[in-house]
């Protein structure tokens, strides 16, 4: 099971996850088609109706592809304060999340937890949790979310 970050800091974004004893991440449903995306919009991408409603994704999901950043990305629009001296790599990856509800589910672009090629599984199990991304100019720690392999790596 993911470990759960106790949340001292701040979110990188409020409106795309829930910080509470069980994280999610927020998304929007169509009323019409019932399409669901991340993060939120305000119209739907499949039958451009307006009626969306916020809802919370599944904490799990299955990893659909991956690849891990070998090469500190260039800022903006990253806006980690890595240099290259002090950048380690990291997985970032697709996961696959059912619909609330039934119906079709949505990849979700993540950070992973786990950079090792050896133990990372297309298919496996991954779940939601919340890590440190980089600091605020006071220090305080920016939480973001991240995907980890269900019971540890593959």
């Amino acid at each position: 099971m993911a470990s759960e970050y106790a949340i001292p800091g701040v979110a990188v974004d409020e409106s795309l996850f829930t910080t509470g004893p069980t994280p999610r991440l927020v998304g929007s449903q169509c009323a019409g088609c019932g399409v669901v995306t991340f993060p939120q919009a305000g119209s739907c991408s499949r039958c451009t109706g307006t009626s969306m409603t916020r809802v919370e994704l599944p904490s799990r999901g299955r990893l659909w592809s991956w690849t891990v950043q070998g090469f500190l990305p260039k800022n903006p629009p990253y806006a980690g304060k890595e240099t290259p001296l002090t950048f380690k790599p990291y997985g970032v990856g697709y996961i696959q999340l059912d619909a609330p509800g039934g119906g079709d589910g949505v990849i979700v672009e993540s950070r992973l937890t786990e950079s090792d090629a050896a133990s990372l599984k297309i298919g496996m199990e991954m779940e939601l949790t919340l890590i440190p991304f980089t600091t605020d100019d006071s220090g305080q720690d920016v939480i973001t979310f991240a995907f980890a392999p269900v019971g540890g790596a593959a």
